[in-house]
């Protein structure tokens, strides 16, 4: 059977109680006070019954603990997964970005995801989904710009009218000159 790791010296089971008090993470105050058990001479498994856990978490909450301190009792944020782009890779992109394709050497005239998934293949080796490089280009500051749609037969008089509008009720049309009506361009 492994020995116990022994708590650090500079704490005491009534100064851990009163860190308790003052802690608003419910974890944090659960965790300190199960060492607050062992400062006052319990037993592991008493601390482990306080903590509601097993004799292997209160083994990890005291090394947690005498390595950091009550900071080291608190919830920490798991890193999450590396980025694909780098800084390196997002300054890159954003020279190329600003600088524009060259149609001879790059093959397009306009820089699309795709074409940037690509470049980055290309100069980089780093293969990176259509969502991720959107998400972190959105996140530099790019926006997708692209023209409103409009049908191949669509003139330009098709696609608006002129709507007369009723006059409003009691109104002098004094004022307007005669012959005009009011009028208003509505899109189609």
């Amino acid at each position: 059977m492994a020995s116990a790791v022994v708590l650090r010296d500079d704490f005491d089971g009534a100064g851990l109680r009163r860190l308790a008090r003052l802690s608003g993470d419910a974890n944090q105050v659960r965790r300190l006070l199960a060492l607050g058990v062992i400062y006052d001479g319990g037993a592991r498994h008493a601390a482990a019954q306080v903590g509601g856990v097993g004799l292997q978490t209160v083994r990890d909450w005291v090394l947690r603990f005498n390595a950091r301190g009550p900071e080291g009792l608190l919830d920490g944020k798991a890193p999450g997964p590396r980025p694909v782009l780098g800084a390196e890779h997002k300054q890159a992109l954003a020279e190329i970005i600003e600088q524009g394709p060259v149609p001879a050497s790059h093959g397009v005239v306009r820089w699309r995801i795709v074409d940037l998934m690509q470049w980055l293949f290309d100069e980089y080796g780093v293969s990176v989904s259509k969502q991720t490089l959107s998400r972190d280009l959105r996140a530099m500051g790019y926006r997708k710009l692209t023209a409103r749609p409009r049908h191949h037969a669509q003139g330009p008089m098709l696609s608006t009218f002129l709507k007369r509008l009723p006059s409003p009720v009691g109104s002098d049309q004094s004022h307007a000159p005669k012959g005009h009506a009011h009028r208003t361009l509505v899109a189609g």
